[in-house]
């Protein structure tokens, strides 16, 4: 199952004034956070830094500054509020024996919503049993400890599971990371307390390594590789800069997507343009991030495609720009052995050019020069699509 994560900034009173914490938002925003937690009174600070989701600590004490920070204008309104600061969730009032009665939680079961989450610092298993009653009525529940351990995160993961968002407080990337990965479902969320830029953006890196898909591609025998007549071919240019061993999923049927290079490498004729990928005729498919399939001929300026590497290492990368010219052909046709033993037929066209490359068994290779018994990389998916979504229904590609 894949699963959205977040990266949270910490920037309330508790760490700094307000130049220090404007100074961590500043870097969470540079980075690419998704939300920040400050308090009430930061919110509209925070909107005037930049466009960023906003969660506000919530007193206990005063539940009615929502209602204040509403006679302030939209730019005073959090997008979440948060109880459990100053209150039984950081130890600054006393658990009561009986947690349904706790003021945190009943902020929490109020009918006009004044509060979505929970923070809870992890001291002993009271606390843990704490934050999995708050789970059971909270959106999302924040949870911090004073020393940093996976057994107390272990137990709210199996606990929780997918009754609300758990967002692990962490210190460093490396924390993220294990938060991430704890019993491989792993928190959705972490919340980084820390005022280095480069853990920030570590961390956010982090976060998008772990939302990535890794795909098994399979390689296909190609069978012909033959000239054809002109045909509307697309280049599909990214605001991205691609490495040397990545490009794009790209096929005329949509069971079997060709891997094909971005043009990354130099050549006698054209400088590299490694934002570029030269993918093929306007009928071809290209695969999208949320596992989907578009036309070539579909993509506009804004779009998410998909990038991945030989190893099947995925990114998303939005679309700059998308160039459609006539230029001559190749029909490249491959065959590749299903799963139940049997062989399929895929293929593509691709423009006749030295500088498009294809990902072989024997690294990337100019479609000029490709033919009959090479091995090529391909994504194979034994469905139908239908607007891009995979089916189950027989549509019969030829």
């Amino acid at each position: 199952m894949t699963r959205t994560r977040s990266v949270w900034i910490r920037a309330d009173g508790d760490v700094g004034d307000w130049n220090t914490r404007r100074e961590r938002i500043t870097a969470g925003l540079e980075a690419g956070v998704d939300w920040v937690l400050v308090d009430e009174r930061d919110v509209a600070k925070v909107r005037e830094l930049g466009d960023v989701n906003v969660a506000a600590f919530l007193s206990d004490a005063d539940v009615d500054v929502i209602d204040d920070a509403e006679s302030g204008g939209d730019d005073a309104v959090a997008d979440a509020y948060v109880v459990g600061k100053n209150g039984e969730g950081d130890g600054t009032v006393d658990l009561p024996a009986d947690l349904s009665g706790s003021a945190d939680l009943s902020t929490l079961r109020r009918d006009d919503d004044r509060a979505q989450g929970a923070f809870v610092r992890i001291f002993d298993e009271e606390y843990e049993a704490f934050a999995e009653s708050a789970a059971r009525d909270a959106e999302f529940v924040v949870v911090a400890s004073e020393n940093w351990e996976i057994i107390p995160l272990e137990n709210l993961i199996a606990r929780i599971g997918d009754d609300t968002t758990l967002v692990a407080g962490a210190t460093t990337a490396e924390e993220a990371r294990t938060a991430f990965e704890t019993l491989e479902l792993g928190a959705e969320g972490v919340l980084l307390d820390t005022d280095d830029p480069d853990e920030i953006r570590k961390t956010v890196e982090v976060r998008d390594e772990a939302d990535r898909e890794t795909l098994d591609l399979t390689t296909a025998t190609v069978t012909a590789v033959e000239r054809t007549g002109s045909a509307d071919r697309v280049c599909v240019d990214t605001g991205t800069m691609m490495d040397h061993d990545e490009g794009m999923l790209v096929g005329s049927m949509s069971r079997g997507l060709f891997f094909v290079h971005a043009e990354t490498a130099d050549s006698p004729y054209v400088a590299s343009r490694p934002f570029r990928v030269n993918a093929g005729a306007v009928h071809a498919y290209v695969r999208t991030p949320d596992g989907g399939t578009k036309y070539l001929s579909e993509l506009r300026s804004g779009d998410e495609v998909q990038v991945l590497d030989t190893d099947g290492r995925t990114r998303e990368a939005v679309v700059g720009r998308v160039k459609i010219e006539k230029r001559p052909m190749f029909r490249v046709q491959a065959e590749v052995e299903t799963d139940d033993g049997e062989v399929d037929r895929v293929e593509t066209l691709i423009q006749n050019a030295e500088t498009v490359k294809v990902a072989t068994t024997g690294g990337r290779k100019a479609v000029t020069d490709l033919a009959e018994g090479d091995e090529v990389l391909v994504y194979y998916e034994d469905v139908a699509r239908h607007f891009g979504e995979a089916v189950e229904e027989s549509i019969i590609e030829q």
